[in-house]
């Protein structure tokens, strides 16, 4: 090893330093000019925005370099590689576990803070000073954590192990390579909506222009929660073996959280553009919804969880994440309590107009983030009062959650359909009529015709999925005045919001048929062996040793037929890694719109015979086939051509609100 290659990790560790030092630059000298006025000073922000983000790709990109090529000098990668690792695995190994992953959370924290540097020309001067020093505040609290709790190059010297410990098998998979990366734009992307909040009070300018700004911010950091909510959802769902999509997971409920509360925000952002109304209450909201991302970054990293998805169990890294926590919740609460009064918002509106019924909306998702919140932290509070140790189960937020869910779907037919200021009864109800039969006839047939019998929960969630389908197509018609050629002319928003609603229905059939009609079986197969499971024959061809590069597994052939036709080859396996000797399971699936065929080996069994768990699952891609449906559309108001103009565009037209 010559001496340079020996200083790589150095260098890594040396660039991360000044990405603390620029964060903390970016903090001081902006506020200053705006103290000042002096527009030369606060003109640094932008280029000390970008100058962070470099060094902090820079020190990530080393550490990704340190995986590659097998420097186990360095503690983390020793702990969490191998060299008969695949190299994309060794890539995503950099955030597999606690140091790497917080690297990567801060680089994109940095990231977007470039980004709002790049595309922030139309901006006033001291807004762009104000969003990124608070920006560059947050950065200098986690790179500071990182640099002092949790350093990815820490040096294993002078013992260099030969050989690394490998990656946990559980997180070597495709899945690690996007779902993190994904989640994290989402989390911190939150952080551009908390900072032009913030940014907004400062300088008292809670008006239409603020909300225009920090509409696109939003949407995009909502669009990739949402799609790493989903890619978590679906890696869960093949690599578990469970046959499972969501287990209420108190980190899974972490992610969920901010997501509902970004998702009012949203809709509260589009009344303030509008109408000038619920500054305040929007203010609030994009506070709790980046407040929502650091609790996640607590409960994941304090060790006050056990939690397949947990990284860390050290109390001195959760104190600093509370610590962090308790600064940025308590000074913006602050700051918020002594501004809010003076940015009220002006202006009027009817119990029956669209303005009502968005607010309902907001509430219910907070009401249902804060149940979620309550059942997931109840645990932790009981046990740290020494009251016991308590479980909350998927009973008791599905009993939370679902109805408000079902109020959620149900006030977006009103909400999309009303008028703002004032609206009538009489009207809404004309314009819904034909929404409401089709979804009671929806509803009560697909029960029937499914399953035989009447099924209340399939009625329920069939109807207000069909109610959200029929409301928003039928919305669509009547402002497009019934003639197809103007529906393209309504606006990127406006689609976009059609196709995320449209989105949210296809969740809500997906995840109603999976879970009133998946069926299973475990059975004892032999080779030669045939199971029949809701008309599918499954054939137990034979079994064997597959080798792999870090692993041998034990492998089963399945056919499957569907009647006499043969519809898939599968081979599920059962790994044993060579490192750390762990046993994982990998599901084999045969894939379709309408249904899941899931088969999963489980122990071996005498006489050559294993257990095999199959299974059955109608509709299952819809529940991500929804997602995407929410995050395309979610891209199209984002690429609305009002947020790119840098000249003071009028009030939105009531279609794209």
């Amino acid at each position: 090893m010559t001496e340079w290659y020996g200083m790589v990790p150095e260098f890594g560790q040396l660039a991360l330093i000044f990405a603390l030092l620029v964060a903390a630059l970016q903090v001081v000298i902006p506020l200053l000019g705006l103290k000042m006025q002096h527009d030369w000073l606060m003109g640094f922000a932008r280029p000390l925005a970008n100058a962070q983000a470099v060094f902090l790709l820079i020190s990530l990109v080393i550490l990704a370099y340190c995986f590659v090529v097998d420097d186990f000098s360095v503690a983390y990668v020793a702990a969490n590689s191998n060299t008969a690792l695949p190299t994309p695995y060794k890539i995503s190994a950099v955030w597999g576990a606690h140091e790497g992953s917080l690297l990567l959370w801060v680089t994109m924290l940095g990231c977007w803070g470039m980004a709002v540097a790049m595309f922030s020309r139309s901006l006033p001067a001291d807004m762009v000073a104000r969003v990124l020093a608070i920006m560059g505040l947050v950065s200098l609290g986690f790179i500071l954590f990182t640099l002092e709790t949790s350093n990815p190059f820490a040096r294993n010297l002078p013992s260099i192990p030969s050989e690394g410990a490998d990656l946990n098998p559980l997180l070597q998979d495709f899945g690690l390579i996007v779902h993190p990366p994904t989640l994290y734009m989402g989390y911190v992307g939150l952080s551009v909506a908390f900072a032009f909040a913030l940014a907004a009070l400062m300088g008292g300018r809670l008006d239409a222009a603020w909300a225009r700004w920090s509409r696109p911010w939003t949407t995009a950091a909502w669009i990739f929660l949402t799609i790493g909510i989903a890619l978590g959802s679906w890696w869960a769902y093949y690599e578990l073996g469970w046959g499972g999509w969501w287990f209420w997971d108190p980190v899974e409920n972490a992610s969920l959280m901010p997501w509902l509360v970004a998702t009012a925000l949203l809709h509260s952002l589009a009344v303030t553009e509008k109408r000038g109304l619920f500054k305040s209450w929007t203010v609030l909201l994009a506070i709790f919804a980046f407040s929502l991302s650091l609790l996640g970054t607590f409960l994941v990293r304090s060790g006050v969880l056990t939690s397949v998805h947990a990284f860390a169990s050290d109390p001195e890294r959760g104190v600093f994440v509370l610590a962090l926590l308790g600064i940025c919740v308590g000074g913006s609460l602050l700051l918020y309590a002594l501004k809010a009064p003076t940015v009220a918002s002006v202006g009027r509106y009817a119990w029956v107009s669209r303005e009502s019924f968005l607010l309902l909306n907001n509430l219910l998702l907070v009401v249902a983030a804060f149940a979620i919140l309550l059942g997931t932290l109840y645990p932790l509070i009981i046990d740290f009062l020494g009251l016991g140790k308590i479980s909350v189960g998927a009973s008791w937020f599905n009993t939370m959650f679902v109805p408000l869910g079902i109020l959620l779907a149900i006030v977006v037919g009103p909400g999309s359909v009303s008028r703002w200021k004032a609206d009538e009864v009489k009207r809404l109800g004309s314009k819904m009529i034909a929404a409401l039969i089709a979804a009671v006839i929806f509803g009560v047939a697909t029960p029937l015709i499914h399953g035989g019998d009447m099924n209340w929960q399939v009625l329920l969630g069939m109807a207000v999925a069909i109610w959200l389908i029929g409301v928003t197509l039928q919305d669509m018609w009547y402002k497009a005045r019934g003639s197809l050629s103007r529906i393209p002319k309504l606006g990127l928003s406006y689609h976009g919001m059609v196709i995320a609603h449209l989105g949210i229905a296809v969740t809500v059939i997906g995840i109603t048929m999976v879970a009133n009609y998946s069926e299973e079986t475990s059975a004892r197969m032999a080779p030669g062996d045939v199971a029949e499971l809701e008309g599918y024959r499954f054939e137990f061809i034979d079994a064997g040793h597959v080798e792999g590069p870090n692993y041998t597994s034990d492998a089963a052939r399945f056919r499957v037929f569907d009647g006499d036709d043969e519809i898939a080859l599968l081979m599920p396996e059962k790994r044993r890694y060579s490192a750390r000797g762990q046993v994982m399971t990998e599901a084999a699936i045969d894939v379709s719109l309408w249904r899941d065929v899931y088969v999963s080996m489980g122990e071996p069994l005498d006489g050559g015979a294993w257990g095999m768990r199959l299974q059955v699952k109608p509709f299952m891609r819809w529940v991500w086939l929804g997602a995407i449906f929410m995050s395309l559309g979610g891209l199209l108001a984002m690429l609305d051509k009002r947020y790119r103009s840098r000249k003071k565009q009028p009030a939105v037209q009531e279609a794209a609100a």
